[in-house]
């Protein structure tokens, strides 16, 4: 019994050993190094809504709060790079996680945004990315190549988008945060 066992390793430990050795595709496989860019993609919090003709107000007390929340969310995450669209809301959103982190923001049109340069350009990195109820699941959708997410709802100022595109394949998830922020005056 026990030469019999013997002989079912042996067999075992050479197909095994000749099947790997003649698939290239494996041993490629198996030598190469995953690449992860990971983007946290977050709109602007609240902004002052007190003159209906200012087109780039700033953050309300209620939003300036939720902007310190989502640098304590973000707090754990080492980020390499920050970009918000030219607004003083998403500045303001984006500016106490650039303190924090020392890092210096950079604008971006979403409009005119070449996504391949964009993912190319962050290779690797864990980026930061403040924009508007209807760019930030745009954008979203071009980083995993689906239209999966419509604009958000305008009192949505809490969700948080994670893009991982690990070797070209990219998942998405949402997530939402509630803020104890102070309410508005």
């Amino acid at each position: 019994m026990q030469r019999y066992i013997f002989y079912i390793i042996i067999v075992q430990l050479l197909i095994f050993s000749t099947s790997c050795k003649d698939d290239p595709k494996i041993r490629e496989d198996f030598n190469t190094e995953s690449v992860i860019s990971t983007f946290y993609l977050i709109r602007h919090a609240e902004k002052d809504r007190s003159d209906p003709e200012d087109l780039d107000p700033e953050l309300n007390q209620k939003g300036l709060g939720r902007a310190m929340h989502w640098a304590e969310i973000l707090s754990d995450i080492p980020l390499d790079a920050i970009y918000t669209t030219d607004f003083e809301r998403t500045a303001m959103t984006a500016a106490p996680t650039s303190v924090k982190n020392d890092i210096t923001v950079q604008y971006y049109e979403p409009e005119t945004m070449n996504i391949e340069q964009f993912k190319a350009d962050n290779l690797g990195k864990k980026v930061l990315v403040v924009g508007h109820s209807n760019t930030t699941p745009d954008l979203v959708n071009k980083l995993i190549g689906e239209d999966a997410y419509m604009a958000m709802d305008d009192s949505d100022n809490g969700s948080l988008f994670i893009v991982q595109v690990v070797n070209e394949n990219a998942t998405s998830q949402r997530l939402h945060f509630d803020c104890n922020c102070p309410k508005e005056r």
